[in-house]
């Protein structure tokens, strides 16, 4: 049997792949594990009592801006690393967009607040649980997206656990917006984000591990 034959027989049997299956596959898993995340808020930390009233706030919906506008940029590019084909990756700049604006918010924030009150803002009332928290819920998204990761074929395994953790982790910051009652931009810039790296890291240590097909 020739090249040719062989690669004609070992590919008759395959069935084509449905058009967005990637994306469509990646999405069960970042639905459900948010899922999980939320009843993990629900039975621990629980939702703040006024979540309807700071809803009608702006720094609440600046705040979930923030970690969505992440989570579908790290989504993007989870979604790259996911095919044996990823290449150069395309679009990692977006990234970047949601931290420059929330920046810019902070910078305006502190040019309107006496410098005195500066720390205060940057601190708020829960910094040290905070990062941890976020890393904690981020747990159940990255478990579903190890699931998603199950039928497809990434190859550069590192990369792709950073991303998946990245985006695990912007998801979960997500959810726990739920939960938070800071306002101000300069910590969720920093104590979000901090848990965000925290996830993206942990995920790019066991990538090569958890990921391997």
């Amino acid at each position: 049997m020739n090249t040719d034959d062989l690669i004609r027989q070992l590919a008759s049997d395959t069935r084509p792949v449905a058009r967005n299956s990637v994306a469509r596959r990646l999405a069960i898993g970042i639905i459900v594990g948010g899922i999980g995340s939320a009843l993990l808020i629900l039975a621990s930390i629980g939702v703040r009592p006024d979540l309807g009233t700071a809803m009608q706030g702006a720094s609440f919906w600046v705040k979930w801006g923030y970690t969505f506008s992440l989570s579908i940029a790290a989504l993007m590019t989870t979604a790259q690393l996911a095919r044996p084909d990823s290449g150069r990756l395309r679009g990692l700049w977006a990234l970047a967009i949601p931290v420059v604006l929330l920046a810019g918010v902070g910078l305006l924030e502190l040019a309107r607040t006496p410098s005195s009150q500066w720390l205060a803002m940057w601190l708020g009332h829960s910094w040290q649980s905070c990062p941890w928290l976020v890393l904690s819920l981020s747990a159940p998204i990255f478990a579903g997206l190890l699931w998603s990761f199950r039928r497809l074929a990434p190859t550069r395994l590192r990369a792709a656990g950073a991303a998946a953790g990245l985006s695990a982790g912007a998801f979960a910051a997500t959810v726990y917006c739920i939960h938070c009652p800071e306002v101000s931009a300069i910590f969720v810039l920093t104590w979000y984000s901090l848990g965000i790296v925290l996830a993206t890291l942990i995920g790019m240590l066991v990538g090569p591990r958890l990921l391997r097909w």
